[in-house]
């Protein structure tokens, strides 16, 4: 017999709060909920074992991208040893990348973004974390932080480095020249995405945040869009055992780091509507043949609902 008696019950429902509240408890993260589409670029360096002496392709690919995030409604309550208890809020998402010219599947992934507060063992400020599953086999784990900044120009982006270096090394500074001639579009290399798209330019390859720049400059010139305010939510994985790879994944392209800034924009368009606008740039490091291969991806996607 079920007991009715609402004295006598012990469990705890956390029931979802108001949209206020919930908005408050998300902090930076309160603007992303809901449901993005846009485009981007990503240029991947990978092993290429059919090309002879396990030799390395660059892929590249025009994107079409969509974002669909969801509000965690509870909190998620971290019981502590040497501490109190924390309450953690945030979302889930899912972000879902085709090919822009062909339409075939590139990339999917569900994950959470995270809004931590302040503890006192470890001490350490408030902080976000991004979470997410790739069906490569790789699963991460990033922490990092928000900034908020006020723009009445094009915000500085600077460049993304695609350059190979040693395993461990430091990346090369910005316009070192490249060894590998897959990078050069004037060479002709099978080891190399073929028939490509006008818009993949040198220029882009050399820097795919080039992508972010043009986008921006094009809105603020021929449209006549107005950008008011960026929240940047900055991760990357604090160690080596932030990621974990499936055994293939392991001795074959090792993963181990991940960087990433998501910048959440408000844009105000010639008729003075605002919308909101959210660019990225991810470099993820492919290890193998003694390097660390940089994979980047760049995107900028717009809220439609």
């Amino acid at each position: 017999m079920t007991d009715t008696d609402p004295s006598k019950r012990t469990a705890h429902v956390r029931a979802v709060q108001s949209q206020a509240t919930l908005a408050e408890q998300l902090g930076e993260l309160k603007n992303l909920p809901g449901y993005w589409e846009g485009t981007g670029f990503s240029l991947i360096a990978r092993p290429h074992f059919e090309g002879g002496d396990n030799d390395m392709f660059l892929q590249l690919n025009l994107l079409r991208e969509t974002l669909e995030i969801t509000t965690i409604g509870s909190p998620v309550l971290n019981r502590g040893s040497v501490q109190g208890a924390i309450s953690i809020f945030g979302v889930t998402y899912l972000h879902r990348v085709t090919d822009a010219v062909t339409g075939g599947a590139l990339h999917i992934e569900p994950g959470m973004w995270l809004n931590i507060p302040a503890t006192t063992d470890p001490k350490a400020d408030a902080s976000i974390a991004r979470l997410g599953t790739i069906p490569h086999g790789n699963a991460f784990c990033t922490v990092g932080f928000t900034q908020q900044a006020q723009y009445d120009r094009i915000p500085e982006i600077p460049p993304a480095n695609v350059i190979p270096f040693p395993i461990g090394g430091t990346p090369p500074a910005p316009g070192s020249a490249n060894p590998f001639p897959q990078y050069d579009l004037s060479i002709a290399t099978p080891n190399r995405s073929q028939s490509l798209p006008p818009e993949i330019t040198q220029a882009i390859v050399n820097d795919p945040n080039q992508v972010l720049r043009d986008t921006l400059a094009r809105q603020v010139n021929d449209e006549g869009k107005v950008l008011n305010w960026i929240t940047r939510l900055i991760t990357m994985t604090p160690d080596d055992r932030s990621i974990g790879n499936i055994p293939f994944i392991t001795t074959n392209a090792n993963t181990l780091s991940l960087e990433s800034v998501f910048a959440i924009e408000s844009v105000t368009d010639a008729n003075g509507d605002e919308f909101l606008q959210l660019q990225y740039s991810q470099t993820g490091l492919i290890n193998f043949k003694g390097l660390s291969f940089p994979h980047i991806t760049v995107g900028t996607l717009t809220k439609a609902f």
